[in-house]
């Protein structure tokens, strides 16, 4: 097949399209990089069937011409694009807006052209501060529309109400994911959110920086089931349809900081840091919706972080040894 990936050198998409090649398909994909990297494409771009543009997907032109040399005959196209990151909020907040409305318009009118089937990644984000856990599918949230994290919020959500038109107006056959707490191997070293910054800081022997007292509720879904949860919903989900993607086993952050310093062998301690105010107390989704096209999780959370801790060690190890030889080198040189 002949696959579209928007948010191509992100975290989800680089690993996305990494299976869709191996699986054999040709895969185009775009990314502005503003939160994806390079690194993440490097080995993709060794593969002839994978195409690559450098822009975001609110730049019509660009975008739209891209899409053109592929006669606009996708058959799938997984709308990942859009900045992430709770202190990109503030930093990237226009072009979280721009990516959401803009961007989801343009994908969705290349949707329409090509009759592609159409998976658009929105976030446990839109749920706000819950007032009902676990959330459905069904609950409305309880958010700010002009609140500190509003631009991503609202932008996911107006997202959401762009693609319910086109499937009612249009007949473009598009569903949508809502997304908890994603994490695995591909995660930016540069990334703030809980997994990669606690991975890093146990991996340096740092403390690891829980925010409060810690007792705030997560659940984390391993990138393999995430995807195995992309191709259920795109095959067999309903256009129109809402479905929550995660894991619903919980754990506080306390608990979760816990496990991680057990896990890299580190001998980083526990330090309470003040927690943002409109940080979320909890996020757990019911999956029913999902679970009843035959998707279920298959890699527990201890299984996934062991994974994903080897995965930045091994990075980490060779910045290391990268920076070393360049600093060799300078000093033969000077």
């Amino acid at each position: 097949m002949n696959i579209l990936i928007t948010g191509g050198a992100g975290f989800i998409g680089s690993n996305l399209g990494q299976r869709l090649l191996a699986e054999g398909h040709s895969v185009w994909a775009v990314d502005n990089f503003l939160t994806g990297s390079v690194d993440n494409i490097r080995r993709l771009e060794q593969n002839p069937h994978f195409k690559f543009c450098e822009c975001g997907i609110e730049d019509k032109e660009t975008f739209f011409n891209f899409c053109a040399e592929a006669e606009n005959k996708f058959d799938r196209i997984y709308h990942l694009a859009c900045a992430t990151g709770v202190p990109n909020i503030e930093i990237l907040a226009e072009e979280m807006l721009t990516a959401c409305s803009y961007g989801t318009f343009n994908v969705l009118e290349i949707a329409k052209k090509s009759g592609a089937r159409l998976l658009f990644t929105s976030s446990s984000e839109v749920y706000g501060e819950p007032l009902k856990t676990p959330q459905d599918e069904k609950y409305t949230g309880n958010v700010e529309t002009i609140g500190p994290r509003a631009n991503y919020e609202e932008g996911k959500r107006f997202s959401e109400t762009l693609v319910s038109h086109y499937v009612n107006s249009h007949k473009v056959h598009a569903v949508t994911v809502r997304l908890f707490n994603a994490y695995g191997p591909n995660m930016s070293l540069s990334d703030t959110r809980v997994i990669p910054r606690f991975c890093l800081q146990a991996l340096s022997g740092k403390p690891l920086s829980v925010q409060g007292d810690g007792s705030q509720g997560r659940t984390f879904c391993f990138i393999s089931d995430i995807l195995d949860g992309f191709e259920t919903v795109i095959n067999k989900g309903k256009p129109g349809e809402v479905y929550n993607l995660g894991s619903d086993v919980e754990s506080t952050i306390k608990e979760f900081a816990d496990q991680v310093i057990t896990l890299s062998d580190s001998l980083s301690l526990i330090e309470y840091v003040p927690r943002p105010y409109h940080d979320h107390s909890r996020r757990m989704p019911v999956l029913d919706k999902v679970r009843a096209l035959g998707w279920n999780n298959k890699v527990d959370l201890k299984t996934g972080l062991k994974e994903t801790i080897q995965s930045f060690k091994k990075r980490l190890t060779s910045e290391v040894s990268h920076t070393l030889t360049y600093a060799t080198e300078a000093q033969s040189q000077s």
